[in-house]
């Protein structure tokens, strides 16, 4: 087992989410409910990141920011329509809000 730290985003309909985070290259792995009806908890990943995204009352709070490095992330970018810029620290970055309102920073370390 890999020790790893998993963010819990608070989200209002889970197949929305999904759907949202598909558009960073996230795929789902599972959804749990209790009982038919209830709130969902779903997995979803990106190569070794891994978000559980919930439905339950009180499992978090939206507005919550989450930095997000992948490799390219001017492809990323362009799939919101938007663009990253340089920072001067060397990155190159973008900020993003989902469904829910949680804050992505995307972002490509510099050389």
């Amino acid at each position: 087992m890999v020790e790893e730290v998993i963010p819990i985003l608070r989200v209002e309909n889970a197949a929305v989410a999904v759907a949202w985070y598909e558009r960073l290259g996230f795929a789902q792995q599972w959804e749990h409910r209790f009982e038919p009806g209830f709130p969902a908890f779903v997995e979803v990943a990106r190569s070794g990141v891994r978000l559980f995204l919930s439905e339950h009352t009180g499992d978090a709070r939206p507005d919550t920011l989450l930095y997000l490095r992948v490799h390219d992330v001017d492809a990323v970018a362009d799939e919101f329509g938007l663009r990253a810029e340089q920072m001067p620290w060397g990155a190159r970055e973008f900020e993003v809000r989902d469904p829910d309102g949680n804050r992505l920073r995307v972002s490509t370390p510099g050389e």
